[in-house]
């Protein structure tokens, strides 16, 4: 892509995910989730009533009077992007391509965080990990996060969401809130996810093209996996075809409810062409009522 149309696109999306992020959340993002924990915040004289294990004595012999620690509830979120760069995301028969979906979202969620005065980083991933943008501040970094989502050039068609959970696992120390974007075509990720959702808030957005589930009845059809590169012809007139493909959808969909469901962790499914927006304000609507 030409470095002007890469701008171009990149500030179409940035002006587009800037007026979403103020119109949709205004602050609902940020009260959706919880604190990171307890943070110091300073040492005061000590009181009557003081919890004397709060006591801080390195300061208390300098003084020669007792000093007791404060602490406020941490509030500034690390917000972590996983985002599946993989072949079978450059799909979509509804306006767009799944890929460019994970984009916009991506951006949303980056630009949110960003407004917030948090963190944004993101880890895109294929069967391997093609890059990871370690959490930073400001706008600079969200750009940067919007450049990789339009310009990604996986060197991978594959998928391993498995591997992508455990290097996330080996990166991010600190608590944050974990962003899983992908089609989830893959498999056999749900001991990696159970691992990851212990330790941090996880919530999986399920990207998908309304014609992975419902192939149209036009005939003979040349069909070719994207990741795998093979291609075959099925006959789409034929109901059993049909039928075959919307269930080997459904399934692929139950393992991630599953998973994630079985893990603590949250999970919504948006398709390309529809309001995305809403199923995001729904889940941000449904954790502010669990908060």
């Amino acid at each position: 892509m030409e470095t002007s149309e890469l701008l171009k696109k990149v500030r179409k999306i940035e002006i587009k995910t800037r007026g979403l992020c103020s119109q949709i959340f205004s602050g609902e993002y940020h009260s959706a989730f919880k604190g990171q924990g307890i943070a110091f915040a300073e040492v005061r004289e000590y009181q009557w009533g003081d919890d004397i294990r709060s006591i801080d004595w390195n300061v208390t012999a300098r003084m020669n009077a007792a000093y007791v620690k404060e602490f406020e509830e941490d509030r500034e979120l690390n917000i972590l992007l996983l985002v599946d760069a993989s072949s079978s995301g450059f799909f979509g028969t509804q306006r767009e391509l799944k890929s460019d979906l994970i984009t916009e979202v991506g951006a949303l969620l980056s630009f949110s965080a960003i407004q917030n005065n948090d963190k944004a980083g993101a880890i895109f991933f294929t069967d391997k990990i093609e890059k990871y943008l370690p959490p930073k501040k400001g706008r600079s970094q969200t750009l940067r996060i919007i450049r990789e989502l339009v310009e990604m050039a996986p060197t991978s068609p594959r998928t391993d969401l498995a591997q992508a959970l455990l290097f996330l696992d080996h990166v991010m120390k600190k608590r944050s809130v974990v962003f899983i974007l992908s089609d989830f075509i893959a498999s056999d990720y749900e001991t990696e996810l159970r691992m990851i959702a212990r330790n941090h808030d996880v919530i999986g957005i399920h990207v998908y093209d309304q014609r992975e589930r419902e192939l149209p009845d036009v005939g003979l059809l040349r069909i070719q996996d994207a990741e795998s590169g093979e291609s075959t012809f099925i006959d789409t007139s034929d109901p059993r075809v049909r039928n075959a493909q919307a269930r080997y959808f459904d399934l692929k969909k139950e393992y991630f409810e599953k998973a994630f469901l079985h893990s603590g962790a949250d999970a919504i499914t948006i398709s390309t062409g529809s309001n995305y927006t809403q199923a995001l304000m729904q889940f941000f609507e449904s954790r502010l009522k669990r908060a």
